[in-house]
């Protein structure tokens, strides 16, 4: 039986993959700003516990970490899957609303993984599931700040891969695209009120009214992705990344052949910037 731990559990994936670890007869510390949202959802099940928790809230956090290991005893899996969307351009933007969206798909990835890692490193042992996008490897317009908390957490998912490898403890960074979940609604999107004119009929301008006709449009299924990473979890050498989505596959292999393509037509310029090698400087 492993020991789960997720954040954003009421709702979208959290409660997706909530409902497959307890069907899968694991355990599930399940964490939502008002439990009584999990817990009306699952009832009183002997493998859930469900914990208040906002992930800006540091010191909630670790009270959340301690009372799972006080119920279950160790925490197998981390899935820090809490966050939300802001669309508009990079300009329309106010510091206020950049700042609000870092504290949580960034800063309170951070806070919990804190209060996580301790424990994992005690057991020598543990896989964390980091929720990027693909919107975390490729910079779409109008999703450019959502974007770049989702490019900041694959960089500091690779990094804690190679920090947490000698402990036991694996790192996935799991890249959904669009999948029929309630992202596009207002109750996990934030808009950029102050849309700029100037916009109006550009890639960034459009995206705003792609997103209201795309919601419950989207190709992906959310339940056939929590199935996935039930899988992916069980697996003997989990991926460093798992992209989820037919859109996903696309736009990766698209991106690699794109940097691929740059890099071909200015390598020379590239390579020009180093010292000349002593053997080149000698002769």
């Amino acid at each position: 039986m492993k020991v789960w731990f997720i954040t954003g559990a009421s709702r979208g994936f959290g409660a997706l993959m909530t409902r497959e670890a307890l069907a899968s007869g694991d355990a599930v510390i399940a964490t939502a700003r008002n439990p009584k949202t999990v817990t009306e959802q699952f009832g009183d099940h002997p493998n859930l516990l469900a914990v208040a928790l906002d992930v800006t809230n540091e010191v909630q956090a670790k009270e959340a970490a301690a009372a799972g290991i006080a119920r279950f005893g160790r925490i197998d899996v981390l899935a820090n899957n809490a966050g939300y969307g802001l669309l508009g351009a990079v300009e329309e933007a106010t510091a206020e609303e950049i700042e609000k969206l870092y504290g949580t798909n960034v800063f309170g990835l951070l806070k919990v993984t804190r209060a996580v890692l301790p424990y994992m490193r005690r057991q020598r042992s543990g896989h964390v599931l980091n929720f990027s996008s693909i919107g975390g490897y490729f910079g779409y317009p109008g999703w450019g700040v959502y974007g770049s908390t989702k490019f900041a957490v694959e960089g500091l998912s690779e990094s804690m891969a190679a920090e947490l490898e000698p402990f036991g403890i694996k790192v996935t960074i799991v890249e959904p695209g669009f999948f029929r979940t309630d992202f596009l609604a207002d109750t996990s999107l934030a808009i950029s009120p102050a849309s700029i004119a100037d916009y109006e009929g550009t890639p960034a301008g459009n995206m705003r009214s792609f997103a209201a006709d795309a919601n419950h449009a989207q190709p992906g299924n959310p339940a056939a992705l929590a199935a996935g990473i039930m899988t992916m979890v069980n697996s003997a050498n989990p991926p460093l990344r798992m992209p989820f989505g037919s859109d996903t596959v696309a736009m990766i292999e698209a991106q690699h052949a794109s940097v691929e393509k740059e890099l071909a037509a200015w390598r020379q310029l590239a390579l020009s910037t180093d010292f000349p090698s002593e053997a080149t400087a000698s002769a």
